[in-house]
């Protein structure tokens, strides 16, 4: 497989990378989900809830997770009214923006039909090294999260 360089966000940001098909259209449709999945980081990170909305697939089958292994927790929801008002609820809690986590790395990217399975890792300034892995639904031309799970493994190496 190539790898393409595909962002730079800002001077002195780490490359993002993924793998890609040989077809042009696999790769634009790469691109198009990364873009999702770091304006949807960028709008919880600014507390913009409206926006953040607006990158989720809003059915009773979505779920997300989150697994702190630093700091001991675990969390789940498993429906868009779950999510929804989880988040919302956080966001009032915690109003206050916080810096977003720098650009995934490691990013792999599967594409099947209408989803993709998506898994990357992460520095995050305040939680720390992190897992994602995302499934996501293209729908109207745009792709959505459907699926999240998160570990958390804090500032120690795995």
């Amino acid at each position: 497989m190539v790898m393409f360089a595909l962002f730079i966000l800002g001077c002195n940001q780490p490359t993002t990378t993924i793998s890609t098909p040989a077809n042009e259209s696999g790769q634009i449709e790469k691109e198009a989900i990364l873009k999702t999945l770091i304006n949807e980081t960028r709008a919880a990170s600014a507390r913009n809830y409206r926006t953040w909305q607006t990158h989720w697939v809003h059915r009773p089958s979505v779920s997300k997770t989150y697994m702190n292994f630093a700091g001991t927790s675990f969390s789940e929801m498993n429906s868009w009214e779950e999510i929804d008002d989880f988040v919302k609820k956080y966001m009032e809690e915690h109003p206050d923006p916080v810096p977003p986590p720098a650009p995934p790395e490691n990013v792999h990217i599967e594409l099947y039909g209408n989803g993709a399975w998506v898994s990357y890792e992460m520095l995050d300034e305040v939680f720390g090294n992190k897992r994602e892995t995302r499934l996501m639904e293209k729908a109207n031309g745009q792709w959505k999260i459907a699926s999240m799970h998160t570990s958390i493994y804090g500032f120690n190496k795995r």
